[in-house]
C-alpha cells in the first residue's frame, strides 16, 4: 500500500547542510525555520531560526520533529483507487495520468447531471501558504463550482474583534516582552503557539511582568501563570464586564483616552453598573475576590497586554466575548503605552492581491457559498444548508480532514457514505476522509515545493522554498490543480504560471517588493508604525473610534450573510446566555481543547506524537467521577442529542465542577466504537458571522463495562 521509495545510501562523511523554511501549519506562530538536509536528500532536524526575534529559535516539539512525518513509512506515494467499501481503506495503486482522468471524468459527470455548483472544491488550512492553500479557489472560480465559506476557526473570533476595533490588527506581539502584565486569555501557548511564551516569560524575568491566564481549565499555560483565572466555558463576557465595571467604579478608567478614542463610553457604563464582580461570579464560577484583584491590577499597570486567543470564540456567544475582552483594554487606556494594548490576529496588515492566486477576477457572487462547517447537513441534503442550490455530487479535498475534525460527524460520516458522492482526496496519509474517497492523490510536504506566508501572531511575511525532491510521485496542490484545470477546460492565467511566479505577482502587485528580494531576506517585517498598530491615529471604524455598542445585524464581514439568532445578540458588552448550558438530562458542559502533540487531526500518524497524546480520553473532576461511580482509566460514554463516544477517564482537578475536557483529535479508528470526539459537536451557525461552537456542547456521562 505504501509503494515506498528507499533514499540513496550516504558516504560516511558526509553531513548535513542547513536550509531556511517557514513552518507551514495552522498555527499563529509561522515560524521561520531552520532546516537540515540530509545527504540522502531527505529532511533531518528542524529549529527555530534565532534570526527572526518572533520565533527567537524557540519552534514547538511536532514541528521539530517532522522528519519523522515527513519520511513516514505510511506516507501516500502514488495515487489510488478504491476498490472496497468507502471506508475500508482498499485501494489500489494508478498512475497520474489515470487518476487525473478519473477525477476530471467524475467532476464533469456531476457537472453534467446537476450543474456546476453541484461540484464543491473543499480545503482549509493543512497548509498555510497562500498558493497551495488558496490555489483551488482559482479553479472554484474558474468553473464556477460552488464556492467554499470557511468558518470553523476564525469566524466568532473575528466578527466580535471587529466589532469594536474595526480592523483585524493590533499591538505587535513581541511587545509583550516590555509589558508589565501579560493576560492571555482562551489560548493555551504552550500547546498551540509556544513563541508566546518565550516573550512573555523574558518579561517576567528581566522587568518583574505579571502572567494572567483566562481558561476554562488548568492548561500547561496556566501552570506558569502568576494570576490564575479559572471560569466555567462560554462565561468570558461576564468576567470582561466585571473587570469593567471595577475600573469605572474605582476610578481606574482612562477617561481622557476615552473622550478621544471609544463611542458610547456613557452609555457602557452605565450598562455595567448591574454587572460587577458578585454578578461574575456567580456566573463564571470564579470567587469574587479573585475577580477584584484581577481587575484592580489591569487598572494599576499601564503596560498591559492582551494576548487574545481563539479557545473562547468556540462558543455560541463568543463574538460577544471576544468583543467584550477586547473592550477591557479601551477603558484602562492600555493601548497609548508600548507593552499595552491587545492582539488576536495581524491579519488585516497586509493588504495582499491575490487575484491571481485565487482568480478573483473570476468570482461570480452568484455562485453559492457552501458553509465548510456544515458539511454534513450539506451531504445530507438539508435545504437551508444547501443555500438553494443543487445537491453536492462531487468533492474535491486539500489540506482538511472533515471526516474528523468538523462538527456532527454523524451527518458528516452517513454524508460521505453516499454511494452517489464522488470524492477525491489529495493528501499526505490515509485520513479518515481519504478513507472515505474514490481516488487519493499523494501530495507534497512543505519542504518540497516553493509557497509564501504571513504570519497572524506577528507581522511578518516569509518564504518558504523547495529543498528536497518529493518521495515517490507525490505532487503539489498547484500541481494538481493546474493540471485538472487543463482537462476540464477552466482558463485563467495563474493556471499556467510557476508557484514562484504566483509568488513574484502577488508581492509586487501588493507592495511588497519582489520574490527575489524576500528570498535574499529570508522573511519581510511589516510593522505597522505604533500609531497605527496602536490605534492612536484612529480605530477601523469610519469614526476611528472603538465601538462599545454594536449593531450586530448591521455589520459587514466576509460572511454571505449573518448566521444565527442575530436580533438576540446584546448591544453593549455582557454575558449573552445562549451557550449550551447544562441540564438535569445533560449535567456536564463539553470542551474539545487542542492536544499538545496534534494539530487537529494533523500528526496524529506520527509514532512520537501519537504515543505522547496517548489513548482519547476525558479530563473529569474528581469529585464529578466519584460521583458517577468512575475512577482513573474507567471507560466511559460521552453522550450529547447528537451521538456518543467513548472515553478512559482521567481524573483532574483543574476544572470547574460540572465541566469535562477532551484534548484530542484523535482518528475514528483510535476509538473504542470508531467515533471521534466531534460527533458531539453541532454544526448550528454561531451568530454573527458564522463557525462552529467545537468547546460549547451539554454531555452526560455513564461508565461503561469492558470485557
Amino acid at each position: 500500500m505504501n509503494h515506498r521509495v528507499a533514499p540513496p545510501s550516504a558516504p560516511a562523511a558526509a553531513r548535513p547542510h542547513v536550509r531556511a523554511s517557514v513552518c507551514p501549519h495552522d498555527c499563529p506562530s509561522t515560524c521561520a525555520l531552520e532546516v537540515e538536509i540530509e545527504p540522502t536528500g531527505r529532511i533531518g532536524r528542524i529549529r527555530g531560526a534565532k534570526d527572526n526575534s518572533y520565533t527567537a529559535g524557540v519552534i514547538c516539539a511536532k514541528v521539530a520533529r517532522y522528519a519523522e512525518r515527513a519520511n513516514h513509512p505510511e506516507r501516500l506515494l502514488t495515487p489510488v483507487l478504491r476498490t472496497g467499501p468507502k471506508g475500508s481503506g482498499q485501494f489500489r495503486p494508478i498512475d497520474w495520468d489515470e487518476a487525473l482522468d478519473r477525477v476530471a471524468e467524475g467532476l464533469l459527470a456531476a457537472e453534467r447531471a446537476h450543474g456546476a455548483q453541484s461540484v464543491w472544491p473543499y480545503h482549509y488550512a493543512g497548509t498555510m501558504g497562500l498558493v497551495m492553500r488558496d490555489g483551488l479557489t482559482r479553479l472554484t472560480h474558474a468553473k464556477g463550482y460552488s464556492r467554499f465559506f470557511s468558518t470553523i476557526c476564525v469566524n466568532p473570533a473575528w466578527s466580535g474583534y471587529l466589532a469594536g476595533a474595526g480592523r483585524i490588527a493590533g499591538a505587535d506581539a513581541r511587545e509583550m516582552g516590555v509589558s508589565d502584565l501579560i493576560t492571555l486569555w482562551g489560548t493555551n501557548a504552550v500547546a498551540t503557539q509556544v513563541n508566546v511564551m518565550t516573550h512573555a516569560v523574558r518579561a517576567r524575568k528581566e522587568r518583574g511582568a505579571k502572567i494572567a491566564v483566562v481558561d476554562v481549565y488548568r492548561t500547561p499555560t496556566m501552570e506558569q501563570a502568576d494570576v490564575a483565572l479559572l471560569i466555567r466555558p462560554g462565561t468570558d463576557g461576564a468576567l470582561a464586564c466585571a473587570v469593567m465595571h471595577v475600573l469605572f467604579r474605582d476610578g481606574l478608567a482612562d477617561r481622557a483616552y476615552l473622550d478621544r478614542y471609544a463611542r458610547d463610553t456613557a452609555a457602557l457604563e452605565a450598562h455595567l453598573e448591574t454587572r460587577g464582580p458578585a454578578w461574575a461570579a456567580a456566573i463564571t464560577g470564579l470567587p469574587e475576590a479573585e475577580i477584584e484583584a484581577y481587575a484592580r491590577l489591569v487598572g494599576a499597570t499601564p503596560r498591559a497586554f492582551f494576548r487574545i486567543g481563539y479557545g473562547f470564540s468556540r462558543s455560541r456567544n463568543g463574538a460577544v466575548n471576544m468583543h467584550a475582552v477586547a473592550s477591557i483594554p479601551v477603558v484602562a487606556g492600555a493601548w497609548q503605552h508600548e507593552g499595552g494594548g491587545a492582539v488576536h490576529s495581524m491579519s488585516g496588515i497586509y493588504g495582499w492581491n491575490k487575484s491571481m492566486i485565487e482568480g478573483l477576477d473570476l468570482r461570480d457572487p452568484a455562485v453559492r457559498a457552501l458553509d465548510q462547517s456544515r458539511i454534513g447537513p450539506i451531504l445530507m441534503g438539508e435545504v437551508d444548508a444547501l443555500a438553494g442550490g443543487p445537491p453536492v455530487a462531487a468533492l474535491f479535498i486539500q489540506n482538511t480532514n472533515p471526516m474528523a475534525v468538523a462538527p456532527e460527524q454523524e451527518k458528516v460520516r452517513a454524508g460521505f457514505a453516499r454511494d452517489d458522492l464522488f470524492t477525491v482526496v489529495h493528501e499526505h496519509f490515509l485520513t479518515d476522509t481519504a478513507r472515505m474517497a474514490d481516488i487519493v492523490l499523494p501530495a507534497t510536504m512543505f519542504t518540497e515545493h516553493d509557497d509564501l506566508y504571513q504570519a497572524a501572531g506577528h507581522p511578518h511575511i516569509l518564504f518558504g522554498p523547495k529543498l528536497v525532491e518529493p518521495p515517490g510521485a507525490c505532487r503539489s496542490n498547484h500541481e494538481v490543480v493546474c493540471a485538472l484545470a487543463a482537462r476540464l477546460g477552466a482558463s485563467h492565467p495563474g493556471f499556467g504560471m510557476s508557484p514562484r511566479g504566483l509568488i513574484d505577482w502577488t508581492l509586487q502587485a501588493s507592495g511588497r517588493g519582489t520574490l527575489a528580494e524576500l528570498e535574499a531576506a529570508r522573511f519581510l517585517d511589516v510593522t505597522p508604525p505604533f500609531a497605527t498598530a496602536h490605534f492612536l491615529d484612529g480605530f477601523g471604524h469610519a469614526d476611528l473610534r472603538f465601538h462599545f455598542a454594536v449593531d450586530w445585524g448591521a455589520l459587514k464581514f466576509s460572511a454571505p450573510r449573518t448566521f444565527g439568532p442575530v436580533a438576540e445578540m446584546p448591544t453593549l458588552p455582557d454575558h449573552w446566555a445562549v451557550i449550551e448550558e447544562a441540564t438535569a438530562d445533560y449535567p456536564f458542559r463539553l470542551v474539545t481543547a487542542p492536544a499538545r502533540n496534534f494539530l487537529n487531526s494533523t500528526f496524529t500518524e506520527t509514532g512520537t506524537s501519537a504515543g505522547r497524546e496517548g489513548t482519547p480520553s476525558l479530563l473529569i473532576h474528581p469529585e464529578d467521577a466519584a460521583a458517577q461511580g468512575l475512577v482513573e482509566g474507567d471507560m466511559v460514554v460521552v453522550e450529547s442529542v447528537r451521538g456518543r463516544v467513548l472515553l478512559k477517564a482521567r481524573l483532574f482537578e483543574g476544572l470547574r465542577r460540572g465541566v469535562v475536557v477532551s484534548e484530542q483529535i484523535q482518528p475514528n479508528r483510535a476509538h473504542r466504537e470508531g467515533r471521534g470526539i466531534n460527533t458531539l459537536t453541532g454544526a448550528d451557525p454561531v451568530a454573527p458571522a458564522g463557525g462552529a461552537a467545537f468547546h460549547d456542547n451539554r454531555v452526560r456521562l455513564a461508565k461503561v463495562a469492558v470485557e
